[in-house]
């Protein structure tokens, strides 16, 4: 007699596999692949415009190169762009230049913004909102235009803040307080060194201070209300809740702000550029070192040296950044 678990082993007959063809294997690689292909636009544009920049500009600062005459023009120099810039004075004088008017636009956007910040918000809803976007204007004003617009009002002769301050000096209410003014007039705004960099960073500071208002309003209104009336009720003034109240819990904006700030004032280009063009006397102290790198891409058709500068100013704004980060960073984040 046959044994039946024999019998049942040898009547089940295993399940024949489906062979995968090539039209499933193409079917499931488009499957898999598809999103990346919607991404790929995206990928390759970013490659060509950002990623090969990046490494073209760290070989290039290591050759000699006119553009005017061809890439086969380009010379290996080695550190010898990054000896000449480091030993350039121009650099140094427009590195300095860069830092002052950073300290002079940037510490008054951040004290004034604040507390306006927080006028506005005790204000309300209704009339914080109006007078944020009146704030924020011009930021998303044109640079150039704002720069132009200033370099008329800037002019000696015809300018309307000279003509402001001489209306002051020589008024029947306000000479006995202005009149000193006539000493100095016609005062040349742009065209005299002393004062250079206050009228750029006056500008600098106009435009972006609105920015900085907008990002402290936000702030601002995270905060509970019930931390002001408890502060209100055991007898904190308006300056104590703003003191010990807003400021701390307002850390990790703030630190946000200021980054941007430090980040953005050692690249100034635009409001220089536009306001010092063709003032050879505001060649000293208006120059920032965006604009002689500029000047040393496109006017002497130096690209290597040009190139080794941009790193220059990399590692010293990140060393920059760095610092901030270092003695900030912890408490900024944490906001308390």
């Amino acid at each position: 007699m046959s044994n039946p678990l024999t019998i049942q082993s040898a009547t089940v007959q295993p399940k024949a596999t489906k062979r995968e063809t090539t039209s499933d294997k193409l079917k499931r690689f488009g499957s898999k692949s598809t999103p990346y292909w919607f991404v790929s636009p995206y990928i390759i544009i970013f490659g060509v415009f950002g990623v090969f920049p990046i490494f073209f500009m760290v070989f290039l600062s290591f050759h000699h190169w006119n553009p005017v005459a061809g890439l086969s023009s380009m010379r290996w120099v080695g550190l010898e762009n990054y000896a000449l810039a480091l030993t350039d004075p121009t650099l140094w004088q427009s590195l300095w230049n860069t830092f002052v008017m950073a300290i002079l636009s940037g510490v008054p956007q951040h004290a004034v913004a604040l507390p306006m910040a927080y006028l506005l918000v005790s204000l309300g809803a209704r009339a914080r909102h109006w007078l944020t976007t009146a704030y924020f204007l011009p930021y998303i004003t044109s640079t150039i235009a704002v720069s132009m617009i200033f370099f008329v009002m800037y002019s000696p002769q015809s300018g309307l803040i000279n003509h402001l301050l001489s209306g002051l000096a020589n008024g029947a209410l306000t000479e006995w307080a202005f009149g000193w003014i006539n000493n100095f007039m016609p005062i040349a705004w742009l065209q005299e060194n002393v004062l250079i960099r206050y009228s750029i960073s006056f500008v600098v500071f106009w435009k972006y201070v609105g920015f900085n208002i907008v990002i402290y309003t936000a702030g601002l209104a995270t905060i509970s209300n019930d931390l002001y009336e408890a502060a209100k009720i055991d007898g904190a003034s308006s300056w104590q809740r703003f003191r010990y109240i807003a400021i701390p819990l307002m850390r990790p904006f703030i630190f946000f702000a200021v980054t941007l700030t430090i980040i953005g004032n050692m690249n100034l280009f635009e409001e220089p550029y536009v306001l010092t063009r063709g003032l050879q006397t505001a060649a000293t102290n208006g120059m920032t070192i965006s604009n002689y790198l500029y000047r040393v891409a496109w006017e002497w058709l130096d690209m290597g040296s040009a190139a080794a500068i941009s790193w220059v100013l990399f590692v010293i704004v990140g060393t920059l950044t760095g610092i901030y980060f270092w003695l900030f960073g912890r408490k900024g984040l944490e906001g308390n």
